[in-house]
């Protein structure tokens, strides 16, 4: 009792710090509960079942386990966004009020008290005004130069391990900014993530699996992620799974740290086959990438895995606000260059979004001729490209003698650029495919192939411009759609309706790439962030064209029914709750 009271004195003593260095959101208008119901209900509440019976009796006791490590994961990124996050949501979770349960409800989707869709506006009281660019990877009163000051003036290992996917950067007693180590921030919840993964490989017997799985288990711990990465690129599993820590989104200060995130699935083994075809074909598509011959990779690596899955459960980065239908991974680029990486497409996922948001979004954003071209393979299809394509271009660059990569040159630009390149070069791709034939089976060939890529396509910018321009697929999209009709590929219409002019769109799309491309080739920081001041704007038009899908969900609320049935969330007794020290 006596250490719970302290905790508390201490953290009440932190806000009251807090509220004398920050402007609160208590001084704005705060959504009353239609808005709060309003806002929500662009999130359609979808429910995600997953056939599980032909999984052995051990996998099927396995993947109970993976979802109560996943639950976890939750926990894990509650702490990574804010600091003062799990404590807030644990005082609305007691508020019986319909305003406070909504809140309640809101704060889960957005893993927080700041709305994605609404340029992270908050919708709670008594926290800072915009979510903290550095989330809770950094000290809340270090500035970004002395961060860079600081990690400048470190042996090269420890810069290195500063500027990592890995660490937090904290202050000591002394008030000078350490390194710490995700094993130690976060410890207590690892060591029971850890065991838990380690009894899910007991009970598997695939043997892909069961490495995978013990080896993260090891890496909750030492905090070396390297071998679990490289077994995740050779699992083959009827239950594919994904956890640990990823993307780095959510640091938005430099771009450097990774949000711990899961994906529990079952592989949809059929659709994986169909597909596998695509990994073959990547190094063609990169010989004749729209760049020059120097800036591209000779060789990408192994064939990259692709799978098809649907997902059963989703936490952390993995489930907030607008959902992941697809994922590329690892990130960690001495694993790319050994292995390549891997794309899981997650297909029910997908399928709910097209119904859910994309159907009915054609119906107002499309000319009425261009609606009847709608279609799921081509959406299905380019998200692939998009995921297949993150693997392609310049990953190891050379700049001034040292080599480096994009992501540590174009820092916090580069989830963006990378976002839009991925999508770019993800439409030359699947043309480059149909112009081979390669792809008559699943989009067809010729005209009609081209004309439902480009306007499912057209339409499914309008699906992430909604995301807003905070988040870094949509500010690549609003960057890409701007020089698209710039360049004649899109045209606006003074209905208010958009259409593709199919005699421009292929040059638009190339030209476009060879831009997207050189600026990662040449770790060009300045470029990068120029291009996205200048064309990540949401344009009058486009807006026009916002502002009459406001009745449409902008995407799904996942409800994890089978998982739900196979770990029921009262199994969770046992998780760990962390007491600040």
């Amino acid at each position: 009792m006596k250490k719970i009271v302290v905790v508390l004195v201490v953290f009440a003593i932190s806000l009251v710090a807090s509220a004398q260095t920050e402007k609160k959101a208590n001084s704005k208008q705060l959504p009353t509960l239609p808005q709060l119901q309003k806002m929500m209900s662009r999130y359609a509440p979808t429910e995600l079942k997953v056939d599980t019976s032909g999984l052995s009796a051990g996998d099927r006791k396995a993947i109970a386990k993976l979802i109560e490590a996943s639950r976890i994961v939750d926990q894990i990124q509650l702490e990574q966004r804010w600091n003062n996050n799990e404590a807030l949501y644990n005082k609305l979770k007691k508020e019986a009020s319909p305003l406070g349960k909504a809140r309640a409800h809101y704060f889960w989707i957005n893993k927080g008290p700041w709305s994605i869709l609404d340029e992270n506006e908050p919708f709670v009281a008594g926290v800072p005004e915009r979510k903290p660019l550095g989330a809770n990877f950094y000290p809340e009163d270090a500035t970004k130069e002395e961060l860079e000051a600081w990690m400048k003036s470190l042996p090269e290992d420890q810069r290195k391990e500063a500027e990592g996917f890995f660490t937090v950067i904290r202050r000591d007693e002394a008030k000078k900014l350490k390194i710490v180590p995700y094993s130690q921030e976060y410890k207590d919840r690892l060591a029971k993530m850890s065991q838990l993964l380690h009894e899910a490989a007991e009970l598997t017997s695939n043997a892909s699996l069961k490495k995978f799985l013990n080896l993260r288990a090891d890496a909750f711990t030492s905090n070396d992620y390297f071998d679990s990465d490289v077994a995740w690129m050779d699992l083959n599993s009827p239950v594919d799974v994904t956890i640990g820590p990823y993307e780095t989104y959510n640091d938005e200060l430099f771009g450097y740290k990774a949000a711990f995130e899961a994906y529990v699935n079952v592989r949809d083994e059929k659709e994986t086959q169909k597909l596998a075809f695509f990994g073959k074909h990547l190094q063609d598509i990169e010989n004749n990438l729209p760049i020059p011959q120097e800036n591209r990779n000779p060789k990408i690596g192994a064939m990259s895995p692709i799978a098809v899955v649907n997902e059963v459960f989703g936490a952390g980065d993995g489930n907030m606000g607008v959902q992941t239908a697809a994922y590329n991974l690892p990130n960690d680029e001495r694993v790319i260059q050994q292995k390549g990486s891997k794309r899981v497409m997650l297909k029910n996922v997908q399928q709910s979004k097209f119904n859910k948001t994309l159907i009915p979004i054609s119906k107002v954003v499309l000319s009425k001729d261009a609606q009847a071209d709608l279609d799921f393979e081509s959406f299905f299809t380019h998200i692939l490209a998009h995921e297949l394509t993150h693997g392609l271009g310049p990953h190891v660059i050379t700049l001034n003698g040292k080599q480096t990569n994009p992501r540590q040159q174009l820092k916090e630009q580069y989830s963006a650029i990378e976002e839009a390149k991925a999508d770019v070069t993800g439409l030359f791709a699947v043309q480059f495919l149909m112009s081979k034939g390669l792809l008559k089976d699943s989009l067809g060939q010729g005209d009609v192939a081209e004309r439902k890529l480009y306007n499912t396509f057209l339409a499914s910018a309008f699906r992430t411009l909604r995301f807003g321009t905070k988040d870094a697929h949509a500010r690549g999209m609003a960057m890409q759609f701007n020089f698209l009709v710039d360049h004649g590929g899109f045209v606006v219409h003074p209905d208010g309706t958009f259409s593709v002019d199919f005699s421009k769109i292929q040059q638009a799309v190339k030209d476009l790439d060879n831009k997207l491309l050189m600026l990662e080739a040449t770790g060009d920081y300045a470029g990068a962030k120029k291009t996205l001041a200048e064309l990540s704007v949401v344009r009058p038009e486009v807006q026009r064209a916002l502002d009459k899908l406001k009745s449409v969900p902008t995407d799904i609320e996942p409800q994890f029914v089978t998982a739900n049935l196979i770990a029921p969330a009262a199994r969770m007794a046992s998780t760990v709750t962390k007491v600040k020290k």
